[in-house]
C-alpha cells in the first residue's frame, strides 16, 4: 500500500501534489470532515442496495421523532416569545410615532432572524442530543461495525434518515415557530391587557397587526424561511452524527460527545446566521437610517 502511495506521489506534477496536499489537510479538519461525512450521505442516497420501503419507513420516523414530539416546548417558547416581542414593540414603537414600522420589526425579529435561531435551539438540544447518544451506544457496542459486516451501509441506514428527516422536521417547525410566535402570541397579549385592564388605552387589532406583516414580507422573506432551516437542520443532524460515529469506545465518552455535539451545533448555527444576516444589513440600514 504505502509502495503504491509513493508511486502514485512520483508521477503528481507539484501542482497536482499541492493540491493533493491541501486535500489532505483539509479532511484532517474538524470542518473537512464534516464537509466528507454530509457528501457521503448525498453519495448512499445513490448506493445500489437502497430499500424504498425501509428507507422511507426510517425518514418518517425521524421526522416524527424531530417534529411533533417537540412540538409542545416549541409551541409554549414562540407564543411567549411572541407576546414579549409584540407587546414591547406597540408599547415602545406607538409611543415614538413609529407605529408603521411595527410590521416590519416582527418580520425581522420573529420571521427573519429568532425564529430559525430559536427552533434550531431547541431541535439541536433534544434532536441532536439524542442523535449523539443513540449512534454513540451503537458505535460503543460495535452494532455499526456489525452493520458494516453485514454488508449494510452505516451511513445510509443511519446517517441519511437522520439527515433528511431531521431537515424536514426544521423546515416544518421553523413554519409552525413563526405562526404561533405572531396568532398565539397576538391572543396571548389581547388576554393580558384585559386582565390587566389596559383595553382602551392600547389598541391592537388582529386585523392592522396582520395587514402591517404581510405588508413588509418580502420575496427573500420567503426563500429564507425555507433556506435557513434547510442548512440548520444539515448542520445539526450531521454534526450529531459526526460527534456519534468519532466516539471513544468507552462509555463514559458519551455524555461528553453528546454536550460536544449540542454546543458545537450552536456554534455552527450562530456562525452560519451571521452569514446570512450579511445579505440584510444594506436593507437594515436604510430602514434603521427611515427611523431615526
Amino acid at each position: 500500500m504505502e509502495k503504491t502511495r509513493l508511486k502514485n506521489w512520483q508521477k503528481m506534477t507539484p501542482v497536482g501534489r499541492l493540491f493533493h496536499t491541501l486535500g489532505i489537510f483539509i479532511l484532517k479538519t474538524r470542518m473537512g470532515q464534516l464537509i466528507a461525512l454530509f457528501l457521503r450521505t448525498v453519495a448512499s442516497l445513490f448506493d445500489k442496495s437502497h430499500n424504498f420501503k425501509s428507507d422511507s419507513r426510517n425518514i418518517i420516523m425521524q421526522t416524527f421523532f424531530t417534529g411533533v414530539e417537540i412540538f409542545p416546548p416549541l409551541f409554549a417558547v414562540a407564543t411567549l416569545f411572541g407576546t414579549v416581542v409584540i407587546i414591547y414593540l406597540f408599547s415602545l414603537m406607538g409611543k415614538m410615532g413609529f407605529s408603521n414600522n411595527i410590521g416590519f420589526l416582527i418580520v425581522v425579529i420573529i420571521i427573519r432572524e429568532l425564529s430559525p435561531i430559536f427552533t434550531a435551539f431547541l431541535i439541536a438540544g433534544r434532536t441532536g442530543s439524542s442523535l449523539t447518544t443513540y449512534i454513540g451506544s451503537m458505535v460503543i457496542d460495535s452494532e455499526v461495525d456489525a452493520l458494516a459486516t453485514m454488508g449494510i451501509n452505516p451511513i445510509r441506514y443511519l446517517v441519511m434518515p437522520s439527515v433528511i428527516g431531521g431537515t424536514i422536521a426544521m423546515i416544518i417547525m421553523n413554519i409552525i415557530f413563526s405562526t404561533s410566535a405572531i396568532g398565539a402570541g397576538y391572543l396571548l397579549t389581547k388576554g393580558i391587557i384585559f386582565i390587566t385592564g389596559n383595553a382602551p388605552n392600547v389598541q391592537i387589532t388582529w386585523s392592522y397587526l396582520s395587514t402591517e406583516i404581510i405588508k413588509a414580507l418580502t420575496k427573500p422573506d420567503f426563500v429564507f424561511a425555507i433556506v435557513k432551516p434547510l442548512i440548520f437542520g444539515i448542520i445539526i443532524t450531521i454534526n450529531a452524527c459526526y460527534q456519534a460515529l468519532n466516539i471513544k469506545r468507552d462509555i463514559r465518552q458519551v455524555p461528553k460527545a453528546t454536550s460536544r455535539s449540542v454546543i458545537m451545533s450552536f456554534l455552527y448555527i450562530v456562525f452560519t446566521d451571521a452569514l446570512f444576516l450579511m445579505y440584510f444589513v444594506k436593507d437594515y440600514m436604510q430602514n434603521l437610517s427611515a427611523i431615526i
